[in-house]
């Protein structure tokens, strides 16, 4: 998973952490356990979650996936950030104010918070985080926000001012961004910073130890400014692959996960677990896609790309993959938010019409294997993705199989996740990769589209440029009317849908899992993780 931090992330999701995902509608369903007592919350205990992929960098302005993002987020704070029914709240900061004209934006931090090591927080780390961000020099996917700023002062250590030149949507909520510690970067190349692998912030849980390939383990910080958290240690296990997760879940080793499908429909109705568990669906912000290298010869002709999507049956997927637990993705923008176009053409499974748009693009012979040739070449390719995501193999398996029929060779390869993303997508070295995109709750999407952004390492990474989607990226977020944002997204979903640079598959349900010792657990249109500081384990149950 690949995610832009703070509260418009925007997560290119493994579903490998747990990552608790904001539904797109109220009717967040728990499946609570048989047994649950009453008592007062207590502090003490450890929670111990689950996580296929392994951090990469804890300098979350450094990250791009989000395993990395999910415990920096325990350890850093932004200045807002939503709050559970995914309304845009003050965090660090504690107020801030809004100019009549909507382009001037004050933050009043909260006085007396410190970071981890005891430093205070001063506006001086708002006006570092800023700088470092839009830094040339600096190898982040997330500086085109805070490229929109005209101006940034601080008029006193408490106080933020941010304005702009016109009118920029997303400009509260891209201060959701983690603050950085000014005091120990500073002047220093943060490619380099001990904090990567031992960081200082602000937030619930501080950083206590790193055992690479095994965990992360972070202890509650008892200075919080918004009280400490009453469990006293988080950690993260790295387990990856799915089925031993189960596996450790049911043992005891790990008290939080995201079940697949097949796990929660057929594997965790029995007594003997929902004593011990309680388990939730409710409708994710992801969608699985495959994304095709627009750079690789074989994907430049939109016709390949269309016939693809015309010859993968979607609802097959989303029954025998996710036991009907999702729906169809046709977009970048899943159902039930204000910018979603449900009148977008999607393109209907046809192997028919797939074989047409095949041989229209010259595809029209097959060999003796009935895989399709052209001057002498078998149409294939491969898919990429990432280790430990049954899920997402059955799905490519799937796929191939459904391709083979129309004459299509397509092999799959699975590469663990640290090196899946070094190696190849941040290099462009793919066909075809199968990923998935969890989204924020603004729909500006210029980071993931805009053809400025398809360098190695930023998130256009297969490299799709087109002008018309360009000029609306930047119209869409460069105005407060939002039914002018509304027809700039609709349009943009239409020409993604005809121009087919990602095959968009479907928007799966979030499938979460916790402990039933772990008490204080609210559903809530944020989903379940929203108050994870006021969730306790009674003392008398207590097993850390």
């Amino acid at each position: 998973m690949i995610v832009l931090p703070g509260v418009r992330c925007l997560l290119m999701a493994l579903f490998s952490s747990m990552v608790f995902a904001a539904c797109t509608r109220s009717e967040i369903s728990p499946v609570p356990a048989a047994v649950v007592s009453s008592s007062i919350p207590a502090t003490g205990d450890s929670l111990v979650e689950g996580t296929i992929g392994e951090a990469s960098t804890l300098i979350p302005l450094l990250a791009s996936d989000a395993s990395s993002h999910a415990v920096a987020g325990q350890i850093y704070n932004g200045l807002v950030k939503y709050d559970k029914n995914l309304n845009i709240v003050g965090d660090l900061a504690k107020s801030f104010d809004i100019s009549a004209d909507g382009l001037t934006i004050t933050f009043h931090l909260h006085p007396g918070i410190t970071w981890h090591d005891g430093a205070p927080l001063t506006s001086r780390d708002v006006l570092y985080t800023y700088r470092i961000t839009i830094d040339p020099k600096t190898p982040t996917a997330y500086a085109e926000d805070f490229k929109q700023v005209k101006n940034i002062t601080a008029p006193d250590i408490h106080t933020i001012r941010v304005t702009y030149d016109s009118p920029f949507a997303p400009a509260l909520a891209s201060w959701g961004v983690n603050i950085l510690p000014a005091h120990l970067l500073e002047g220093k190349d943060i490619t380099t910073s001990p904090l990567s692998r031992r960081p200082v912030g602000t937030g619930p849980y501080r950083f206590k130890e790193w055992v690479s390939g095994q965990k992360i383990v972070l202890e509650a910080n008892k200075d919080y400014f918004e009280g400490r958290p009453n469990i006293d240690r988080f950690i993260y296990r790295i387990i990856p692959d799915s089925s031993t997760m189960y596996m450790e879940l049911k043992a005891g080793g790990i008290d939080l996960m995201n079940l697949t499908p097949v796990q929660y429909a057929r594997q965790t109705a029995a007594k003997s677990f929902t004593r011990r568990f309680n388990k939730y669906r409710y409708p994710s912000s992801s969608y699985l896609y495959m994304g095709y290298n627009l750079r690789h010869p074989l994907f430049g002709d939109k016709r390949i790309r269309q016939a693809i999507t015309a010859a993968i049956n979607k609802d097959e997927l989303i029954q025998g993959v996710l036991f009907g637990m999702g729906q169809k993705a046709h977009g970048p923008i899943v159902p039930g938010r204000w910018a979603y176009n449900p009148a977008v053409r999607d393109i209907a499974y046809d192997p028919k019409h797939a074989a047409e748009l095949l041989a229209e693009a010259g595809w029209k012979e097959k060999n003796s294997d009935g895989i399709l040739v052209k001057n002498g070449t078998p149409f294939k390719f491969t898919i990429l993705t990432n280790q430990g995501n049954q899920q997402r193999l059955m799905t490519a398996q799937i796929v191939q199989q459904r391709l083979r029929t129309v004459g299509i060779d397509v092999r799959i390869r699975i590469v663990e996740w640290a090196a899946f993303l070094k190696e190849f997508v941040n290099k462009g070295n793919f066909e075809v990769v199968m990923l998935a995109w969890n989204i924020s709750q603004d729909p500006d999407m210029y980071d993931i589209w805009h053809s400025s952004k398809n360098k190695p390492g930023e998130l256009n990474f297969i490299g799709f440029k087109n002008a018309e989607v360009d000029r609306l990226l930047i119209e869409g977020r460069n105005t407060f009317d939002i039914e002018k944002r509304r027809r700039a997204y609709f349009r943009i979903q239409e020409i993604l849908a005809e121009e087919q640079p990602y095959t968009f598959l479907y928007v799966p349900d979030a499938l979460p899992v916790v402990s039933a010792r772990i008490r204080g657990v609210e559903p809530a249109p944020a989903g379940i993780g929203h108050n994870q500081n006021h969730w306790y384990v009674p003392k008398n149950e207590q097993v850390y």
